[in-house]
């Protein structure tokens, strides 16, 4: 009993052994169009798992950045020193502060010219309320979130292509493997067997196994990442509606 045993285990780890060795053996056999897939679909994943490596690094890092930045926000009482002290730290929401910032020093600087070019006499931040500072800051504003959100979701479109495509290009490998295996059965001799038609058929289905291998990942990873860049863009659009009352406030203080 214990020798049927060890024969079985022997016999398991034979066969498991031969089924990779097929496995390989099955991807040399495959025909030029089917390798040429297999190819495509490699280098998709490969790109696809750089991505998600790289692009996991630089949204956890925004987010730290982000939160680090809220911190200081909160502390400070001075836009100004904040504005110099933050010049390190990054991150989408410091770095939407500073545009916002910039705008106003940009307008100060307008109306101070205009001021004494008309040899006014009247309050620099009267001059900003006609202006419309308000409304000049929250385009700089919108415009720096379009870009801070348009650096977050750089090279995601590629994972949403090869999360749709990868499938259907594995199929295609799939059907024109199958394809040629029974053209190849119609042209020989004698009764096709199973032993004939299954190689050709095992062949063709691995283009659609590496095909949904490779576009399971990037799908997954295409709908996480697309919820975080989400998030960093409420969180920074909650902070722009804040900023803008801050001004606001200012200005009908002065």
């Amino acid at each position: 009993m214990n020798l049927n045993w060890i024969q079985l285990i022997f016999q398991t780890e034979t066969v498991s052994a031969a089924n990779q060795m097929d496995v390989g053996g099955l991807i040399l056999a495959a025909g030029p169009v089917v390798k040429l897939v297999l190819i495509i679909l490699v280098l998709m994943s490969i790109i696809s798992w750089s991505i998600i490596f790289s692009k996991m690094m630089v949204l956890r890092s925004a987010s730290k950045k982000s939160q680090r930045f809220l911190n200081l926000y909160r502390a400070s009482g001075n836009f100004g020193n904040l504005y110099s002290s933050t010049r390190h730290i990054g991150g989408p929401i410091a770095e939407l502060f500073r545009a916002g910032y910039s705008e106003i020093i940009k307008i100060r600087k307008v109306s101070n010219s205009n001021s004494k070019t008309e040899q006014s006499k009247g309050n620099p931040d009267e001059i900003l309320a006609e202006l419309g500072v308000v409304d000049l800051v929250e385009r700089e504003l919108k415009r720096s979130m379009s870009n801070e959100v348009a650096k977050l979701e750089k090279s995601l479109t590629f994972l949403a292509t090869t999360g749709s495509t990868a499938p259907f290009i594995g199929l295609f490998g799939t059907v024109w493997g199958i394809m040629t295996s029974f053209i190849g059965l119609a042209g020989g001799e004698g009764v096709p067997t199973l032993q004939v038609v299954a190689p050709g058929i095992a062949e063709a289905l691995i283009a659609t196994a590496i095909g949904l291998a490779a576009a399971i990942p990037a799908a997954v990873a295409y709908n996480y990442f697309g919820s975080q860049v989400r998030k960093i863009d409420i969180e920074m659009d909650n902070f722009s509606a804040e900023f803008l009352n801050v001004v606001e406030r200012y200005l009908k203080k002065s």
